[in-house]
């Protein structure tokens, strides 16, 4: 019977654990460079993007702002005659834009007349430097006449006063003695009239109520920044701004 030769196979070379272990790991942290490098290369692509927007969109602010500038000196220039001269003494003004496209000295305007957030509102006394103030941001206000029942409603419903620098509701007549009882408005009824008329004590009044937080309109905006005249929102409402004021109140 023939023999048969089994041919004997070579063991493998032993590779010690430690050694397999890093190689493992080599290859993972070849795969996690790679991927990274992906996400680096990606990233820098959204980047540039991402910058280029930005650029873009700085670029239209800051000629917003450049235009505000120019505009606000056209109709300053324009003089008083192009204006109306107020039939009210006293005036309601409602802010109606951001900040974003406004120049510096629009928001100083803004911050002087306390209307330091969007539909924030304000009653004032209508006067030659008010007016002008008002032809400088007329894009991002609107104003009119409110007539009494507005102011008592305004007064009513979102009155705050200001009682150690905190706001308080107007719910305690002793909370209007206390601050204005010197002026003998002892109640919410002395402060409606004294707006109502422009009385002699409408600053004081003023001084102690907070800007008004409306509601945004119903029915939303028409054109911000596009006059009342024209179909828009901001300017000169006269008797309408009443209009304005119970959609937002």
């Amino acid at each position: 019977m023939a023999s048969i030769d089994v041919e004997e196979s070579n063991p493998l070379p032993y590779v010690k654990e430690i050694v397999l272990k890093k190689r493992k790991k080599n290859e993972e942290w070849a795969i996690r460079r790679r991927e990274q490098m992906e996400q680096r290369k990606q990233l820098s692509k959204d980047n540039k993007k991402l910058v280029f927007k930005r650029a873009e969109d700085y670029i239209k602010e800051y000629r917003s702002k450049e235009l505000d500038l120019v505009n606000m000196k056209q109709r300053r220039k324009l003089g008083k005659a192009a204006y109306f001269t107020p039939e009210s003494k006293v005036l309601f003004i409602i802010r109606l834009c951001g900040t974003n496209s406004m120049h510096p000295k629009a928001k100083k305007i803004l911050h002087s007349l306390r209307l330091n957030r969007i539909f924030d509102g304000v009653f004032v006394k209508a006067n030659e430097g008010l007016m002008d103030m008002l032809r400088r941001v007329e894009p991002f206000v609107t104003y009119g006449y409110p007539n009494l029942k507005s102011v008592t409603e305004l007064v009513y419903k979102k009155g705050y006063g200001k009682v150690d620098k905190q706001k308080v509701p107007l719910t305690d007549n002793n909370i209007i003695e206390q601050a204005l009882g010197k002026f003998n408005i002892m109640c919410i009824e002395d402060i409606v009239h004294q707006i109502a008329t422009a009385g002699p004590h409408f600053r004081d009044v003023m001084g102690f109520l907070s800007p008004f937080k409306l509601n945004r309109p119903v029915g939303g905006m028409q054109g911000k920044k596009k006059a009342f005249k024209d179909g828009g929102d901001s300017g000169n409402r006269e008797d309408c701004i009443n209009d304005l004021i119970k959609t937002m109140n």
